[in-house]
């Protein structure tokens, strides 16, 4: 199967790359958020074709039940706030005619039996432009979807693009940090990457065998 693995930044990815480049899996690096995300895919997938697109990276979380440096599968993504007000209403983009704010995964023909895919918890998450760092404005997601959510800057625009092409797509996610008032002092970055990166190692190895 030949697949794609697309994400953010490289350091996200570092530890892998080798491997990634030993098992003959390609990569891409698109930028952080969602407009380099959709240029950088459109302009590779132009050219070239793919079984599996297979988004990989660091999210925030909304659930406080959510350990750092867990592993998520992302069944479901939106883009946040993709619409129009109407005084304190919010009128969805879908609803007003002129695009799509929510987007699925696709699993490859066959469905999906991967062990490594199909151990993962699934959970779904919102793409935003804006990472959430005000209690209010938390409290209104919250409110909203529930706390069973991630939050990234690149998913949904990820699915967009795969779902484009017309191609099977995944995402997988580690929790790098609480969805809270800004605070780096409580986040785990490299406990995050580090957790992620085992993961597609054992992804990378598994195709190579």
């Amino acid at each position: 199967m030949k697949t794609l693995i697309v994400a953010a930044t490289e350091a996200e990815i570092a530890p892998s790359i080798p491997t990634l480049e030993a098992s003959g899996i390609d990569y891409l690096i698109t930028g952080v958020g969602m407009v380099a995300t959709a240029f950088t895919m459109g302009h590779h997938l132009a050219a070239r074709s793919y079984d599996l697109l297979l988004n990989v990276g660091i999210a925030g979380t909304f659930s406080p039940t959510h350990a750092l440096g867990s592993l998520f599968r992302i069944t479901t993504d939106q883009i946040h706030l993709f619409g129009a007000e109407n005084g304190v209403d919010f009128i969805p983009i879908n609803e007003l005619g002129f695009g799509q704010a929510v987007f699925r995964e696709q699993a490859p023909d066959g469905g999906l039996s991967d062990e490594l895919f199909t151990r993962l918890p699934t959970v779904d998450a919102l793409t935003v432009n804006c990472v959430h760092g005000h209690l209010p404005r938390i409290q209104t997601v919250t409110d909203f979807y529930g706390t069973d959510l991630l939050e990234s800057m690149e998913g949904a625009s990820f699915f967009f693009a795969a779902q484009a092409v017309s191609t099977p797509r995944l995402q997988v996610r580690a929790v790098s940090n609480l969805v809270e008032t800004r605070n780096r002092e409580n986040w785990n970055i490299p406990l995050a990457i580090q957790t992620l990166n085992e993961w597609i190692s054992s992804f990378a190895n598994d195709r190579a065998e």
